[in-house]
């Protein structure tokens, strides 16, 4: 089969371990450029390597991985539901209680260098019940694009992620510069602080496949990618996120508590200690009394 943009082929060099999009060629089309499939990655692959991954290929991987993806769905719920009932229970000190509530989680700004990976982390916020703004920007674009999304939609966590790698070649595992787009999102993290320095009012994830933690961390993230520079799953930062914006703001997160239901793991995720942005109130409908 001819391959082409759009393509979904595996590596032979890596027994096909991965399923990748081709996203361009060089100019004379003997290299192409790949995004994963299911993988926050960036790769180019001599196409000689390349095999197109037949329809059945494609439909048990991604089978697996919806399995994988439910399974951690369920558990981030059963979590949620035990949040709330503890704030039920520490609202009435165990008295019956009074559904006339509402909850206001916090808002979420996803900024996402692959629109399709942006359409399933949005459907994903769905689910979850997480109200969010999203937008696709290429990588190169966030710098200078990025600050001022913040100040107009002013939200109270910001997800900055899409692809990158680290790239031997170009340089040690420790330079910024040997990763593809790790320089973007660091910059793009600390023209935020500028106006926001505060962890705790503007929560940020930050970082994709084999991102550069450290300097993410550094430049003012709360959460990033990727400490052991792992791959990250498309939805990863979907559940991080889920996880602050639906804890009250009376509570801090432990860092644990929110990478045990990802699908990538502390392997691949790390932070630090950051506040709910939750808020309960009541009632829901106001009444009107007549003197």
């Amino acid at each position: 089969m001819k391959l082409e943009i759009g393509s979904v082929v595996g590596r032979t060099s890596y027994k096909c371990d991965l399923l990748f999009r081709i996203v361009g060629f060089n100019e004379d089309k003997t290299v192409a450029d790949l995004a994963g499939e299911e993988m926050r990655l960036l790769a180019d692959a001599p196409v000689a390597d390349l095999v197109t991954m037949s329809p059945q290929q494609q439909h048990e991987r991604r089978q697996a991985g919806q399995e994988k993806e439910e399974s951690s769905y369920k558990l981030f719920r059963q979590d949620y539901y035990l949040l709330r009932q503890k704030r039920e229970y520490l609202s009435t000190n165990g008295y019956e209680y009074d559904q006339s509530y509402f909850e206001l989680p916090g808002r979420v700004l996803h900024v996402d260098g692959d629109p399709l990976y942006l359409s399933k982390c949005l459907e994903l916020y769905k689910r979850l019940g997480v109200p969010v703004y999203g937008i696709h920007l290429k990588e190169t674009e966030m710098p200078e694009k990025v600050p001022a999304l913040v100040d107009e939609v002013r939200p109270d966590i910001l997800v900055i992620t899409g692809h990158d790698a680290y790239m031997k070649s170009k340089g040690s595992i420790d330079d910024i510069q040997a990763y593809r787009h790790t320089k973007f999102f660091v910059r793009t993290v600390k023209e935020i602080r500028r106006k926001n320095p505060q962890l705790d009012h503007l929560m940020i994830f930050a970082g994709a496949c084999q991102s550069h933690f450290e300097s993410l961390i550094k430049a003012g993230s709360n959460f990033a990618s990727s400490p052991a520079r792992i791959n990250i799953h498309a939805l990863d930062p979907v559940y991080i996120v889920s996880k602050i914006s639906l804890t009250s703001f009376m509570e801090h997160v432990n860092v644990m508590d929110v990478l045990r239901n990802t699908l990538t793991g502390r392997e691949g995720l790390g932070g630090v200690e950051t506040k709910g942005f939750l808020r309960t109130g009541m009632p829901i409908k106001s009444q009107t009394y007549i003197q």
